[in-house]
Parts: structure tokens; C-alpha cells; sequence
């Protein structure tokens, strides 16, 4: 079993997340905050004090809120109202993004009636021009995407600026372990484009 630490409300009342991420993290049936796992704790404390932070831990010891939790926070600390990518989450398949932006939805419908002051988007080359064109135009908080259209965001003039922004303060990437080989030496060198 995992090791319990303080749950996320707990977290807030101590001043190390805005308090808003209490009601974001919380059951949506009960109400209650969640309950963070130790490791989980850790590894959000860690990211707060400015570190880079690799989680390896178990399927469904909630490692997505050990990023999602310390980006939200953030992002509500830094003019959520301005129009700019705070973070970029790059999985290695579609469908992980499509069943993340699900949960992430889920988690910002707990403001009850206040409008989320948070922007989620995917970009993942799915999506029809009027949806680029809009995300062009008023970047999203969060930008969930994959590794080729990352690179084509880069390479692309006019997607460019989405990803070339000064504002990115987070480089999230999920399912680190699969890359190695050539393939990890492209995810290498993506990063470090990305980071320039």
C-alpha cells in the first residue's frame, strides 16, 4: 500500500497552493480533498521549490495529479486571465490525451458555478482548422499534445508561437519510459529545441 500524506486542502491551508486547487481536487460525489499518496506529496513539494521531478510509481498511483496539481497552482498564481501556455504535456498516444482531458474536465467542473479560470486544450493534429486557428489566437494554460505535433508546432510558422512563449514554465512529459534507443535520442533532441 501507498503511504498516505496530507490531503491537497491541507496543503492550501499551509500556503504552499492557492486555495482554489481545494476545490479542483476534491471527490466530485463526496466533496472531500483528496488525499495525497507520500510520493505524490513529495513529488509536488519538490516541483514547488523549482526542481525537475521523475515519477515512477505504479499504474493508478496517481502520478497525472503530481504534475496536474503543482501546474494548476501555477497557473493560478501567474494572470490566469492572460492568454498563454503555461504548460506542455506531451504524451506518446492520442488516446491518452483524449482520456486526460476528460479527467482534467471533470476536475475543473468542481468550481462549482464560478468559470474556470483555467484553459485546457489538446492540439494533437485531430482537430479542425477553426480549432487550431482558435487555439492560435487564444492559447490555452495547459497544451496537451504528442511528440510529432510538438515538432510540428516548432517547425511551423504559424504554430510556433504557441510553444515559443517565455510564459512555459512546464515541460511534462508522461509515459518517459517507453523512450529509448533512436527514439529517445528524438525525444532528447525535441526537448532541447523546445527548450531554446
Amino acid at each position: 500500500a501507498y503511504e498516505c500524506g496530507d490531503t491537497v486542502a491541507e496543503l492550501c491551508n499551509k500556503g504552499k497552493l492557492h486555495p482554489l486547487c481545494s476545490k479542483i481536487f476534491r471527490d466530485e460525489k463526496t466533496g472531500k480533498s483528496f488525499r495525497l499518496y507520500r510520493h505524490q506529496q513529495e513529488a509536488i513539494e519538490t516541483v514547488l521549490d523549482g526542481k525537475h521531478v521523475i515519477v515512477t510509481s505504479g499504474t493508478g498511483s496517481g502520478k497525472s495529479l503530481t504534475y496536474l496539481i503543482p501546474v494548476f497552482d501555477h497557473i493560478l498564481k501567474h494572470q490566469p486571465h492572460e492568454h498563454r501556455v503555461h504548460a506542455v504535456v506531451v504524451y506518446p498516444m492520442n488516446a491518452l490525451i483524449n482520456s486526460q482531458v476528460e479527467a482534467i474536465e471533470r476536475l475543473l467542473k468542481n468550481l462549482d458555478a464560478e468559470a474556470s479560470p483555467i484553459r485546457v486544450a489538446r492540439y494533437t493534429g485531430q482537430e479542425d482548422q477553426d480549432t487550431r486557428e482558435h487555439l492560435r489566437r487564444h492559447p490555452p494554460h495547459v497544451l496537451l499534445t504528442n511528440y510529432m505535433m510538438l515538432e510540428l508546432m516548432l517547425a511551423r510558422p504559424r504554430d510556433r508561437a504557441l510553444v515559443s512563449q517565455d510564459s512555459i514554465h512546464f515541460l511534462v512529459l508522461d509515459e518517459i519510459h517507453t523512450y529509448r534507443g533512436r527514439q529517445g535520442a528524438d525525444v532528447a533532441v525535441l526537448v532541447r529545441r523546445l527548450r531554446e
